[in-house]
């Protein structure tokens, strides 16, 4: 642990972003796969803006690469348009 009072501050600062993060990733991860496993196009469209939305947050607080969103947001897309 740090020595210096403002150091203390910052390392508390620094883990309440990473379990921040960690929970987002984890939220967004979890949402991805439940996406994927929706058979039905009406319910897959629907859940796929709250993914998307849920993806854009995470590239706006630079958690995920922009570019990694944008493959996710890409594909998801895909899946869903090829679902019957």
């Amino acid at each position: 642990m740090a020595n210096i009072k403002g150091s203390q501050k910052r390392a508390e600062i620094a883990e309440g972003r990473r379990t921040d993060n960690r929970y987002n990733k984890k939220t967004a991860r979890t949402a991805i796969a439940r996406l994927r496993s929706i058979t039905e196009k009406k319910d897959a469209e629907t859940f796929l803006t709250k993914v998307n939305s849920l993806i854009d947050k995470l590239a706006k607080r630079n958690t995920w690469h922009k570019n990694k969103a944008a493959n996710l947001k890409s594909n998801l897309s895909k899946h869903v348009n090829a679902l019957k």
